[in-house]
């Protein structure tokens, strides 16, 4: 059985960021691997930070049809949330001391059966809610 990996929005922005050097090599290399294996989860939130730091923050930003076809193809990846996962969230926040934001990502990989949180927003090797925080550029830096 293959491990679920939960893609944060700031690897699936880098991506889709020709101007992100290292870090664009390793995240499209890590989502093609994810994409093969069939591994990979996210959520609606990841898309909708993913569509506006793409058309809007990077020095070369992406076209709105581009993006909005990425999210597209992402979507199968994303896990449903309700009202519950916000209240799991709250949890998460008022547990592990982290914004709420970063609590529906860790709530949301917990849902989706993830072992490992793609992301560079946490600590790196911690473990919040059974979903162990992974940064993918750890060694890019």
């Amino acid at each position: 059985m293959i491990d679920r990996l939960f893609v944060d929005t700031n690897v699936l922005v880098y991506a889709h960021d020709a101007d992100a050097g290292r870090k664009h090599v390793a995240a499209r290399t890590l989502l093609h691997t994810l994409w093969n294996d069939g591994s990979g989860a996210l959520s609606p939130q990841v898309l909708q930070e993913f569509y506006v730091n793409i058309t809007r923050k990077l020095r070369t930003p992406v076209t709105k049809e581009r993006a909005r076809s990425i999210v597209d193809a992402y979507a199968i990846w994303c896990v449903d949330l309700t009202s519950a996962d916000i209240s799991a969230a709250f949890r998460v926040e008022d547990e592990a001391h982290i914004n709420f934001w970063d609590a529906l990502i860790v709530a949301s990989a917990a849902k989706a059966g993830a072992k490992y949180l793609l992301t560079e927003d946490l600590n790196h090797g911690q473990v919040i809610a059974g979903v162990e925080i992974h940064n993918p550029f750890v060694e890019h830096r």
